[in-house]
């Protein structure tokens, strides 16, 4: 993890002597770590997510391809902190993880990815903060605990967030206007900026669930508005969210912690695993059709590498404990 040591090398360099070392070949990080600069590669990324358009060109168009095709190939997931593992800030531990492994990650993980992503393909953008809404309290959280991305093209700003999971993913980045509803294959998004923040809402279709025995979980999702996150303009960057990432997978009443999460968007809906509850949800124009079913714990590693391609290195143990979250 990256910290705010100085490197002794650097300490001891003339301005000369380190304007050449910065163009040497070598792998070397300003504040301290050393790194091969070489390891990530955008073209990898790119072809992670199925890409193969031009990667040089930081258009609209691009930006709304590679966002689906982000939500499309790489899960919404908090497997990890399930597995005996600690998710991180680490760029280069998120990109080997998502990128050469296979794996998912949970919006810090997903949404740095991304900005690291948007800034090599040539776009301007900033990462955000957001508070999620607790809907049980009717309160935002009181830290940023949500990671997002501003995007600017032709003077017109963005919000991309490639990591929001089940119902409430977007697939295509929303226009940072007030009060426009921006329909996507979920439903219909809004932004509302109320003078302090700005509010992501979303009107969703009822979800109908094939089998009745199950029509009451509590996974599914009975309101027809809900509000999503609040945030500001305020820049941040991977340090702010820290704190927020150790606690969420640490503290017994976070909701990572609580339940064990995978969700992966499909051209017609999504799927999602929560602890041993697997649903395949079809977005219909009226309603959303889910159908959803008990996976036995001995059949849930074959139901990640077929549904999600997902292979866990370490043993996964699921979690559904109560809280407030639904598909």
């Amino acid at each position: 993890m990256l910290g705010n040591a100085r490197s002794p090398l650097k300490e001891t360099m003339s301005e000369w002597d380190h304007m050449l070392f910065l163009n040497l070949d070598i792998p070397f990080s300003i504040d301290g770590a050393f790194q091969d600069v070489d390891m990530m590669d955008l073209k990898e990324y790119l072809n992670r997510i199925g890409f193969t358009g031009q990667y040089d060109k930081a258009d609209l168009d691009n930006l709304f391809t590679i966002h689906k095709l982000h939500v499309m190939n790489i899960p919404f997931e908090n497997l990890s902190i399930h597995s005996g593992e600690k998710n991180t800030m680490d760029l280069q531990i998120i990109y080997d993880k998502i990128v050469k492994s296979n794996r998912g990650g949970w919006c810090c993980e997903n949404n740095l990815l991304f900005s690291w992503v948007l800034k090599e393909m040539g776009y301007k953008s900033t990462m955000l903060g957001s508070k999620v809404f607790n809907s049980l309290e009717q309160v935002f959280l009181s830290m940023d605990c949500h990671l997002v991305n501003l995007v600017e093209i032709d003077g017109k700003q963005y919000i991309a967030d490639v990591s929001f999971g089940v119902s409430s993913q977007i697939w295509h980045p929303l226009e940072l206007i007030s009060g426009k509803d921006q329909p996507q294959p979920s439903g219909v998004f809004r932004l509302i900026n109320n003078g302090l923040q700005w509010v992501l809402e979303k009107t969703i279709r009822k979800q109908l669930v094939q089998d009745k025995t199950l029509a009451n979980s509590s996974l599914i999702d009975k309101r027809l508005t809900k509000t999503l996150y609040s945030f500001t303009l305020t820049p941040r960057d991977a340090d702010h969210f820290r704190e927020m990432s150790d606690y969420l997978q640490t503290s017994p009443d976070s909701l990572f912690m609580l339940k064990s999460i995978c969700s992966l968007q499909t051209p017609t809906g999504f799927r999602a695993l929560i602890g041993w509850t697997y649903s395949e949800v079809t977005f219909k124009e009226d309603s959303d059709l889910v159908d959803m079913k008990e996976i036995p714990g001995c059949e849930i590693e074959a139901l990640l590498r077929d549904k999600f391609n997902l292979v866990l290195v370490n043993k996964f143990t699921p979690k559904n404990n109560k809280a407030d979250y639904c598909i």
